[in-house]
Formats: C-alpha cells, sequence, structure tokens
C-alpha cells in the first residue's frame, strides 16, 4: 500500500475503532505524543482505547481536515474538531504499508 493508501485507510479507521486502527500498525511501531511514547501494539492499543473512550458522542461528525502532505513514505496532516481540538498534528512515516513511526500532538479546549 501506498503512503497515500495507508493515511487513508488509518483516517477511515478511526472512526470504525480500535481493532480497525491497529491494522494500520506493527509490533516495531511507535507513537509519540506531547506526553508519552508508546512502543509496539500493546501500547499504541492502550493509547487509542484511553483517546477514543474520552471521545464526545458526534466527534467525527465535525472533525475538519485542514491540511494533509504526502511526501514519500511521509504523510503530515493538520486538522481540528472544535470545540476541543481547535488544532491538532499527525505526522506519520510508512514503511512496507503500516505505520512505523507517527507523532501526534493536539491543543485542546
Amino acid at each position: 500500500m501506498t503512503t497515500e493508501a495507508v493515511l487513508q485507510s488509518h483516517l477511515n479507521a478511526a472512526r470504525e475503532g480500535v481493532e480497525a486502527i491497529m491494522q494500520d500498525y506493527t509490533d516495531r511501531s511507535v507513537l509519540i505524543t506531547h506526553d508519552a511514547t508508546y512502543r509496539g501494539l500493546g501500547e499504541i492499543r492502550q493509547f487509542f482505547v484511553t483517546l477514543l473512550k474520552e471521545l464526545p458522542a458526534g466527534f467525527w461528525d465535525g472533525f475538519e481536515m485542514k491540511r494533509q502532505e504526502i511526501v514519500g513514505e511521509v504523510a503530515y496532516i493538520r486538522w481540528q474538531r472544535k470545540p476541543w481540538f481547535p488544532l491538532a498534528t499527525d505526522t506519520f512515516v510508512v514503511r512496507n504499508g503500516k505505520i512505523l513511526f507517527q507523532t501526534f500532538t493536539a491543543q485542546t479546549q
């Protein structure tokens, strides 16, 4: 899968739930956030379990992609979901059809 295809898969999976999201990662994947680093499937799964549990009902209805840039195996997105996330960014490094590295940070209300 191309970087663009993996990114689209990941964005679609986020609406479906943790099991769908985890299909985009491997045991070698690393997710770096503003307050912690998650390594491997178990730690990354726990991050998404917690994140999705905290999202309010209807969160995805107002999700807005503000910028998306893909260069080779790197994808960058800037998005928002007001009022909860007025600014958020993710950067992905995709190899062999999986997210190998990801960074995520968000300004929250």
